[in-house]
């Protein structure tokens, strides 16, 4: 299967690296030179456009930022659906709206194209040393011959359903995390006022019931700016995405939306 990769970031550019020395043939498309420069002593090669990279590309991964840059790099003269052949796959490893790739695969339908989200969970490290979690949707089949390329970084990926299902189960699970920041950093600081020294508790509920993801994101501090300047604002984008397929399906998310949006305020991107 020959690959085409674009969205060369912190997470996208270890993951296409895990994909090149799986021994995969690849393409390469960023819109800053930079972006490749990394790749110049592999196989990779680089396309002028993504509308090249897809006409070279049987299997197109996506990993850009959100449902904008998704449409920008699909469309347009230069962009994947000008070039795609019949019968590839584009596989979203993008964290965005279950509607983008719903959209997305009607335009790609119309030319024999199919479309899979799978977006990931993990980050960069986890990417490099092939332990990514891969949520996938989408029509079984298709899934299952993109799954020897999504295991070249990951070390499960979960078919979740029908096309969407793995975009709804990545914000349903950064909906949690995000809550569970404001819980964990402001357990820290109830400790701090407390007497408890933060590294001191941070080893004990570490080690018991109250141990969680989040917790250990801290970095065992009671603050989340350190964490915030980075994610804050990707963390706002999902969980107004999944307020929004809440809003819309009438279903009340209640008090793990509640604590998001307080984890949010406490990191200066309120929803």
């Amino acid at each position: 299967m020959r690959v085409g990769f674009i969205g060369l970031g912190s997470q996208g550019g270890p993951m296409a690296r895990r994909i090149i020395d799986a021994g995969y043939p690849m393409t390469l498309w960023a819109r800053r030179p930079a972006s490749v420069e990394p790749f110049a002593n592999t196989a990779a090669r680089v396309a002028r456009s993504p509308a090249e990279l897809a006409a070279a590309s049987d299997l197109i991964c996506l990993c850009v930022v959100g449902d904008a840059d998704v449409e920008d790099v699909v469309g347009g003269e230069h962009g994947v659906l000008a070039g795609v052949k019949p019968g590839s796959v584009i596989a979203v490893h993008s964290t965005v709206h279950p509607n983008t790739c719903l959209e997305l695969a009607e335009k790609a339908g119309a030319q024999d194209v199919s479309v899979v989200d799978a977006p990931v969970s993990g980050g960069g490290p986890a990417a490099a040393e092939g332990r990514l979690l891969v949520m996938a949707g989408g029509d079984p089949g298709v899934v299952e011959r993109c799954r020897p390329v999504f295991e070249s970084y990951a070390d499960a990926v979960i078919h979740l359903g029908g096309l969407g299902s793995g975009q709804t189960t990545k914000l349903l699970n950064n909906l949690l995390f995000t809550a569970n920041l404001g819980a964990a950093a402001t357990t820290l600081s109830l400790g701090q006022a407390l007497g408890v020294s933060a590294g001191g508790l941070t080893e004990v509920l570490s080690r018991g019931s109250g141990n969680s993801f989040a917790l250990n994101a801290l970095g065992g501090t009671g603050g989340l700016e350190r964490l915030a300047g980075y994610a804050g604002s990707l963390l706002r984008k999902d969980v107004r995405l999944i307020a929004d397929l809440a809003e819309h399906a009438a279903a009340a998310p209640a008090v793990v939306l509640d604590a998001a949006d307080a984890a949010l305020v406490l990191m200066g991107h309120p929803r």
